[in-house]
């Protein structure tokens, strides 16, 4: 059994090594080079015979000059206390019974951090080291997560305190000083307390939601949806709520193709993409259902619904990041997570969303969902 790649010492040969019951990877068509972690492996003299491209670029040694190399100078590693590493776990004179090292933090001189496990290939259970494999995974993307979910935690926590703060200091005032109030005053400051706590459970549903999302946990539970009476619906909360009726145009083209999706959440959709036209767009609202073809590759039609204003629209240079998380336009507040969420909740469907420029000039979303009839239907 051999490991193959293209770099080694200028032929194939000269970086093959022993694989553990997984085959020959040059025999499957497996070479190396393609693998997306990096992968060093060591003959039984401790001498690197393989060293890919992924490692090339995680640890910045070419490979020429790794190949044929001591393991413990071609991979200098050292753990976060300065010991080094090859030293401490000893893998061609330790213990006959270790198969492996588990993944853990090391560090390549200049202080970058690496994820490094390794595989102790024996000819015989307590055999001598055949192979030493070891696999390195460059962390800037685990640091990325952290980052991003450290800002998360931080954003959340801000917009938790406004709201709290404004519960805390009412209830506190009315509990101290009830009798000093009028009626009208108990009323105002009871309604802004509900208001406030109406508001920290949407911002826990909305942490709630995107730890789903990112964890691939989203439940979509499919139930057939007029898409068009789930939009009036929003149209008519808003007109009660003061909004003139001529702002909205919709407009349902005939027939539409029976839709399966959680009504829940592409209310959820719905709400948040008008939302956005009427608080940060201006003109007249405008939401198109349409049948379009499905995105999905098993069906024939899908629905799409466009919602667009007539303000001054999304900077160009900005719309590939408009469904990241965070983001906000120039005069958008909260959390900047409802379009993350949104782009999530449709995507959980095997649907599709865009943005882009109304012909109005506004901004312009647009998302479309598969029928997703269930089997026995169709």
């Amino acid at each position: 059994m051999s490991v193959g790649t293209s770099r080694a010492r200028g032929s194939r040969d000269a970086r093959r090594a022993p694989a553990p019951r997984h085959g020959d990877l040059a025999e499957l068509g497996i070479d190396p080079d393609v693998l997306p972690d990096g992968l060093v492996v060591a003959d039984e003299h401790g001498q690197v015979i393989c060293f890919n491209a992924a490692a090339e670029r995680i640890t910045a040694v070419p490979a020429r000059d790794a190949l044929g190399q001591r393991l413990e100078k071609a991979l200098p590693l050292e753990d976060l206390e300065g010991r080094r590493w090859w030293q401490l776990t000893d893998p061609y004179g330790g213990l006959a019974i270790r198969r492996r090292q588990p993944e853990r933090n090391l560090l390549l001189p200049g202080g970058r951090e690496v994820l490094v496990s390794a595989r102790y290939v024996r000819g015989e259970p307590t055999g001598p080291v055949r192979r030493v494999v070891v696999s390195l995974r460059d962390t800037e993307a685990r640091r990325r997560t952290e980052r991003s979910h450290a800002e998360l935690i931080a954003t959340v926590a801000h917009e938790l305190r406004s709201p709290l703060t404004s519960v805390k200091g009412f209830t506190a005032t009315l509990l101290a000083k009830w009798e000093r109030f009028t009626d009208d005053q108990k009323r105002l400051m009871l309604e802004t307390v509900d208001a406030d706590a109406d508001r920290v459970t949407r911002l826990i549903a909305e942490l709630l939601d995107i730890s789903r999302i990112d964890s691939g946990r989203l439940e979509v539970r499919r139930q057939p949806v007029d898409i068009g009476a789930a939009v009036g619906r929003h149209i008519q909360a808003y007109v009660a709520a003061g909004q003139p009726a001529d702002r909205f145009l919709l407009r349902i083209e005939q027939p539409l193709p029976s839709l399966w999706a959680d009504p829940d959440k592409i209310d959820q959709v719905l709400s948040n993409l008008l939302e956005n036209a009427v608080r940060h767009g201006e003109g007249t609202v405008t939401i198109d259902v349409t049948a379009t073809a499905s995105p999905r590759e098993d069906e024939d039609t899908g629905t799409s619904v466009t919602v667009s204003d007539e303000g001054p629209g999304i900077p160009e240079e900005s719309m590939n990041r408009v469904f990241t998380r965070f983001w906000r336009g120039s005069k958008r507040g909260g959390t900047g997570l409802g379009l993350y969420i949104v782009k999530g909740i449709v995507e959980a469907h095997g649907g599709t969303i865009t943005v882009g420029r109304a012909l109005q000039g506004g901004a312009e979303f647009r998302f479309t969902l598969p029928v997703a009839a269930p089997a026995y239907l169709a």
